[in-house]
């Protein structure tokens, strides 16, 4: 499991996608996630703008990534 660090209380899911390097662009991202190919807390989720906070873990391809906030 991957963790993707945050300055700030959550990040969105499309751009956590691009922080961890799982895609390069937004647009990627958007469509990624509308094919239902993102995976939030072990559910299938459609929304690019999802809120992930410390702690949340998200899937993409067998490749887990876990939110950790740090100051």
């Amino acid at each position: 499991m991957t963790t993707v660090n945050i300055k700030d209380e959550f990040i969105k899911l499309g751009q956590a996608l691009k922080l961890a390097g799982v895609t390069m662009s937004g647009v990627e991202a958007k469509f990624m996630i509308q094919d239902g190919l993102v995976k939030v807390n072990g559910s299938v989720e459609t929304q690019r703008g999802k809120k992930l906070y410390d702690g949340d873990k998200f899937e993409y391809d067998g490749k887990e990534f876990v939110i950790k906030a740090v100051n």
